[in-house]
């Protein structure tokens, strides 16, 4: 909901200075581990009451202990007071047991499946060669209810990686859910009008998260001025066109699409290097990038929607009970960030918006 208190009265100022929201959720978020984890994961907890927790650790999370046991470090990692919850992940691979993955849904300790087709992004290597090898799996999860959560890009080589996205949608999403017309999807991180067009025909059990970034920056963004690594995510962004259609999706107050930040950190020597890896790290100031696409769109009054609610009602969780607010102050993005633990010359994390001034600042 909107804030609209100390602004109406203000007849000669029509820009909105306050903006008070239930609190949002991130669903789909990377908080990694070890001193990453302890450096990341409060950024996340600050500005959303829960998040969807990727499992593409090294290994990965294929398990409930396992599970159980990261979920007790991110808590870990956090300060006492933080209500924060992680909800956890279990990471598919072709000899993935179906009756253990429904067993620990039941028990509360997963609250979604992902699929990564194997090789398609970080520590994905252990990912689903094909869904047809996890048929049996998918087809527990749709009888008990359970969202399988996917990273919807081919990995064929002889694919334009600009395509991979859409390739997949044609060949082997289309094809699942008319197999399997009860499960839940979460297609996530769309990139292209193919995917909104997909997600906003398809029925009410499909939906699709949708990042700050891929609103925010075309593909020319990763060559401006040089080769900008720091703008390099899996999936990469694409043309224009498309960054126009997930900005209208976004903003459209359509409860298919819903927040999911994909943030994914990598110390800046990871990602300035010969091989640099895939990813943005977008979590301190998550919410301040949407507000800004959203009052860009002329759709505030639709940023707590898609933030805050249309997440939560597809996963069939309660809203979050308390409120955040945003006020109108210059927020200077720091064009590094430091972190205990971090070493080297090519220590510290490069946040997305870098060197930038937000317009928007959250309230602790």
């Amino acid at each position: 909901m909107l804030d609209l208190s100390g602004w109406l009265d203000r007849a000669s100022s029509p820009t909105l200075q306050q903006l008070t929201l239930r609190r949002p959720d991130d669903w789909h978020v990377h908080l990694r581990d070890g001193a990453l984890l302890k450096a990341v994961a409060p950024a996340t907890a600050s500005q959303f009451g829960r998040a969807i927790v990727m499992p593409n650790l090294n290994p990965p999370i294929t398990t409930p202990a396992a599970a159980q046991a990261y979920r007790q470090r991110i808590l870990a990692a956090l300060p006492a007071e933080s209500r924060f919850q992680p909800l956890m992940t279990a990471y598919l691979t072709d000899a993935s047991d179906g009756a253990a993955i429904a067993r620990g849904f039941n028990e509360g300790v997963w609250a979604a499946c992902k699929l990564y087709p194997a090789n398609a992004t970080t520590n994905s290597a252990a990912g689903v060669s094909s869904i047809e090898a996890i048929t049996p799996v998918i087809a527990i999860m749709e009888r008990i209810g359970m969202p399988l959560l996917i990273h919807g890009e081919v990995t064929d080589a002889n694919i334009d990686i600009f395509d991979r996205e859409a390739v997949f949608i044609e060949n082997h999403l289309a094809p699942l859910l008319a197999r399997h017309p009860g499960l839940k999807v979460v297609l996530e991180h769309i990139t292209t009008i193919d995917a909104v067009e997909f997600v906003s025909g398809g029925p009410d059990n499909l939906a699709a998260t949708i990042t700050p970034h891929h609103l925010h920056i075309n593909r020319n963004a990763m060559f401006a001025g040089g080769l900008r690594p720091d703008f390099y995510c899996l999936p990469v962004a694409k043309r224009e066109l498309h960054r126009l259609a997930l900005r209208a999706a976004a903003t459209s107050g359509n409860p298919k699409f819903f927040l999911g930040t994909d943030s994914a950190p990598h110390q800046r020597s990871a990602k300035e290097t010969a091989c640099g890896c895939a990813g943005i790290f977008n979590a301190p100031y998550a919410i301040e990038s949407y507000a800004l696409v959203f009052e860009q769109e002329k759709a505030l009054e639709r940023l707590e929607g898609f933030a805050s609610e249309f997440g939560a009602r597809f996963y069939g969780l309660p809203l979050n009970s308390d409120k955040i607010t945003l006020v109108r102050e210059p927020q200077p993005v720091p064009k590094l960030l430091d972190f205990q633990g971090a070493t080297g010359d090519g220590a510290g994390l490069v946040p997305f918006h870098a060197g930038e001034t937000l317009p928007w600042r959250l309230l602790p």
